[in-house]
């Protein structure tokens, strides 16, 4: 196969100072892609800034050969996500690629989270993914293309401890991408969610001794493809940890109908209502809500 460039194209990379999001970065640029490099330069926590994180990429990025611009304006405000998207229209009047990867992270077991907590890490997390999906998505459509990645984990799908505001939060953003998937369909925007699993400040703190080898590197070329041109695919999941990539999706169980139920019913029929044998998987494009509905009345109708 030849190699997979982006020339001519431009994206937008939330919380590309480091990690993951620098990963992202390079590997476009290096393929052609002019990259506006946005991050703050906070703390994990979320506290502070610092321009010289972006302003280091970008460096880099030129350095080798490359184009980009930095931008340190905060995805937790709709001004904020505007500004970020209008960074790459001033500067290369296009976006074709969104990726929203920044991130924070306050921990805290469930009976001591605290609403600011909670609340801050939602703002960065899903409220940014809002904001900046919302500023660049009328220019992907009005363009007729787009590629957009959103950034959840694990623990949105399984939970964690202590994570329930990181936990909340990237549930959602695997919800907000579907509903890019499914409104961009028509007009050539695709969307997808990756649940990367890479060593970066993000594991501060935690016994990684025994852990493989997780660099961003390994998770980039994931991503990368994901904002390609040549993606065929839209409203789905990508898992990329320590070498392994793999899919993730919801199915339900065929279910059992019956015309009315009792409490007592549903206890009994229980091992059949949660049976696994025979999954549905209902594709998010181009309409898994509506086949969902429609299955449950086919069943209902007979």
């Amino acid at each position: 196969m030849a190699e997979l460039r982006f020339d001519d194209r431009v994206a937008v990379i939330t919380g590309a100072g480091r990690g993951l999001g620098r990963a992202y970065a390079e590997l476009l640029a290096g393929r052609g892609a002019r990259v506006v490099v946005n991050d703050t330069g906070a703390s994990l926590a979320g506290s502070g800034t610092d321009s010289s994180p972006a302003e280091q990429v970008v460096d880099a990025i030129r350095a080798a050969g490359g184009d980009g611009v930095p931008c340190t304006d905060s995805v937790t405000t709709p001004e904020g996500g505007k500004a970020i998207v209008e960074a790459a229209l001033d500067s290369y009047g296009r976006v074709d690629i969104l990726i929203h990867n920044a991130g924070v992270v306050r921990g805290a077991p469930l009976s001591e989270m605290t609403p600011e907590n909670f609340e801050t890490v939602l703002d960065v997390h899903l409220r940014g993914g809002f904001h900046v999906l919302r500023a660049a998505f009328p220019a992907m459509c009005n363009a007729g293309y787009g590629r957009i990645v959103l950034t959840a984990s694990v623990n949105g799908l399984y939970g964690n401890h202590r994570q329930a505001n990181y936990s909340a939060a990237k549930g959602g953003l695997i919800g907000l991408s579907h509903v890019a998937a499914v409104e961009g369909a028509e007009h050539g925007v695709r969307s997808n969610v990756i649940l990367p699993g890479a060593l970066t400040r993000m594991a501060e703190g935690l016994d990684t001794s025994a852990y493989p080898p997780m660099p961003p590197d390994l998770v980039a070329p994931v991503v990368g493809w994901l904002t390609h041109e040549q993606c065929s695919i839209s409203g789905e999941i990508l898992v990329s940890m320590a070498g392994r990539v793999a899919r993730a999706f919801v199915a339900e169980s065929p279910g059992v109908y019956q015309p009315e139920w009792t409490m007592e019913q549903v206890a009994e029929q229980l091992p059949a209502i949660r049976s696994t044998d025979r999954p549905e998987v209902f594709a998010v494009v181009p309409s898994g809500q509506i086949d969902h509905i429609r299955y449950s009345f086919e069943m209902a109708n007979g």
